[in-house]
């Protein structure tokens, strides 16, 4: 699978080539593939029982004010020419957020005006879009979407770069299921090396 280092689906019974096919389209249509480094996915239908963990590879750098345009700071206002209108409308709704509304003109489309408030020192800094905010939603999302439909009863977590998720229709004894989690860390872990 094009994009990870690491990819396997563990399975009690036959099928495991459907969920291979299935992993691959769900990242691949939620833009997924060059941010997991490696996933692991087990099954045990008799359970039943579904777990994935992955290493996910840093995210991109946060996207700051100085990245949408170029920021003169004058006495009493800061007007930014916007180079890259990608990032335009986030950029705008955060100004309005910490400036307030009537602080923030946009005269035509390449111009962004703040005015009547005091001018940040740092507004060159100021985050417009941090990728990692939305990632572990945008992933547990698409992990779901792998998972078999019914399995009401979850398992979430995400940090220092790997995820898990554990999902199934009986209660998740802890014990069991940081196990068998860690297990697939240690098996994904040694084939990274």
């Amino acid at each position: 699978m094009a994009g990870l280092d690491y990819f396997e689906v563990e399975c009690t019974e036959d099928g495991s080539d459907n969920y291979i096919k299935i992993a691959t389209t769900v990242l691949q249509d939620h833009n997924l593939l060059s941010i997991v480094e490696g996933l692991h996915i087990y099954i045990d239908p008799k359970y039943p029982l579904f777990v994935a963990t992955g290493f996910i590879r840093p995210p991109r750098s946060v996207i700051k004010v100085s990245d949408v345009g170029n920021v003169l700071l004058q006495d009493d206002q800061a007007t930014i020419a916007v180079g890259d209108e990608t990032y335009l409308a986030a950029m705008l709704k955060m100004l309005w957020a910490k400036l307030g509304h009537d602080n923030v003109d946009q005269p035509d489309r390449f111009t962004v005006i703040i005015k009547n408030t005091e001018i940040p020192k740092d507004l060159r800094d100021w985050v417009v879009i941090d990728p990692s905010q939305s990632l572990f939603k945008d992933l547990i999302y698409a992990i779901q979407v792998i998972a078999p439909e019914g399995f009401k009863v979850r398992r979430e977590n995400y940090g220092k770069n790997r995820f898990s998720y554990a999902a199934s229709e009986n209660t998740l004894p802890a014990k069991d299921i940081e196990k068998i989690i860690a297990e697939r860390f240690e098996q994904m872990e040694e084939a990274l090396k």
